[in-house]
């Protein structure tokens, strides 16, 4: 790989002694990683079925030291064509990657913000931890990005997630002082994706990873305005820059020294910056690319979310509650004759599509909203049909008609094919190893296929 000769020269005066090692990091091939969705499947029952695949088909997998839901596969190994991806039982996730979600420390019930979310493997890991409870906000500021971003929340079962298309200074103003927790994983220059990206290497200049400095000082500022007291920020990049790494944190605490370094997060696993806070993860050093992170802390006490929404110091959003309204007539209907349980909580129409809005969900007027919580179906008349993501968010359990597939019958399920059933009739949640892939109508012992046109599989088991 012919690496810039400035980059080179910059990172011999980085590295010393461990120059030579860092340099022979690129003759080597990269890591894979994927990351367990605990929303869908436990850890310990994906292994269990991991390690029963056949010998062709094994992922081989290896723990990622810093993240406990994360593994290495074997390179032979082709887990985006497995229906378990299609499932959402993982994400194919970069093992350095993994790093960021995990320092934020994520619990469910809280407010969380990705600021730069696409394409989603950070949000999902924090949809994760927060177990479906709380509110998860997501954002892209690029349409096309915002709209895969919403796509993977979908795939992987996102119950409380809200998905926006919009500025950071914008989304400041909408949420001053709101979230528990940030993940500000920044654009940045790229360096530590070279070894994966070649366009990372052909993009690099001096000039382009200042720009990049630049810009995530100033993203950084909006977070920081969004951030309770006593809040946690974590700030990554995917690059050795100096510049883009210590530089940033160095002039934003300057301009914020309320925004301290937070050494309670467990980074035993990287090699500390310069300054208090930052750590790196060097490609040399450990299994997985190069990335640079930060965890900081917001000075102040932290307010209880829970607390604060019982006294109504929250703005919501007008919403139609379960039990209020004749809005809801048709969908109640279905939920009766297909779930175990009515979903209820708040609801809310877009157009004929009717969503379920996550726990402190604020006033959407003025947002670009891509996804505003659980997309539950759309309403038309008196008709009431399912969206996938609602199925795609069920477990088993909370449907009354289930269809348990092996891995053959679900692949030509997910080819758009029909399926042979009994004697059920309606909705049914069709599933493989007890994971939700999507809906089916049966009747006359066939099931109809409602898996959406735009998802079905074109590659060979």
């Amino acid at each position: 790989m012919n690496l810039p000769e400035s980059f080179m020269i910059r990172m011999k005066q980085t590295l010393g002694t461990e120059f030579d090692a860092f340099l022979k990091s690129y003759e080597m091939s990269r890591y894979q990683g994927l990351r367990v969705n605990e929303l869908k499947i436990s850890r310990e029952k994906f292994c269990r079925l991991a390690d029963a695949l056949p010998k062709e088909q094994n992922f081989h997998l290896d723990p990622v030291p810093w993240c406990k839901d994360g593994f290495y596969y074997d390179e032979k190994a082709r887990p985006g064509r497995h229906v378990w991806h299609e499932a959402g039982l993982y994400y194919i996730q970069e093992p350095s990657a993994m790093s960021a979600a995990e320092l934020l420390g994520a619990l469910p019930g809280e407010r969380v913000l990705d600021l730069c979310a696409a394409p989603g493997g950070k949000s999902s890991q924090l949809a994760s931890a927060m177990k479906g409870e709380g509110l998860l906000v997501v954002n892209e500021i690029h349409p096309a990005r915002a709209k895969i971003l919403s796509q993977n929340m979908e795939r992987m079962g996102v119950r409380n997630v809200l998905v926006c298309n919009e500025t950071p200074a914008r989304l400041a103003d909408r949420f001053e002082g709101f979230f528990d927790r940030i993940l500000c994983d920044a654009p940045c220059s790229g360096e530590g994706m070279f070894r994966k990206d070649e366009n990372a290497v052909s993009e690099w200049s001096p000039e382009h990873v200042q720009m990049c400095a630049d810009r995530q000082f100033s993203i950084l500022l909006e977070a920081e305005r969004m951030l309770k007291p006593g809040g946690r920020l974590v700030y990554s990049t995917c690059t050795f820059a100096e510049e883009e790494n210590e530089g940033v944190i160095e002039r934003f605490q300057e301009v914020c020294p309320w925004m301290e370094a937070d050494l309670s997060a467990d980074c035993s696993h990287f090699t500390p910056g310069k300054l208090p806070g930052t750590w790196h993860l060097w490609p040399h050093r450990l299994k997985g690319e190069g990335h640079g992170v930060a965890v900081l802390k917001k000075a102040g006490q932290r307010t209880d979310s829970r607390e604060e929404d019982a006294k109504g110091l929250l703005k919501k959003e007008k919403t139609i509650h379960w039990d209020d309204s004749k809005k809801l007539k048709e969908f109640k209907l279905w939920e009766k004759e297909t779930l175990t349980a009515p979903l209820q909580g708040e609801y809310i129409f877009f157009g004929t599509r009717l969503y379920r809005v996550p726990e402190f969900c604020p006033p959407l007027k003025g947002l670009k909203v891509v996804r505003p919580g659980l997309q539950i179906g759309e309403q038309k008349g008196k008709i009431f049909k399912p969206d996938h993501a609602l199925a795609m968010a069920l477990v088993p359990g909370e449907v009354k008609q289930v269809i348990d597939c092996d891995q053959e019958q679900i692949y030509h399920y997910l080819q758009g094919e029909t399926l042979n059933c009994g004697n059920e009739k309606g909705w049914v949640l069709v599933c493989t190893d007890g994971v939700s892939s999507g809906w089916g109508k049966a009747s006359s012992q066939i099931v109809k296929n409602h898996y959406p046109k735009g998802l079905r599989v074109n590659w060979q088991l």
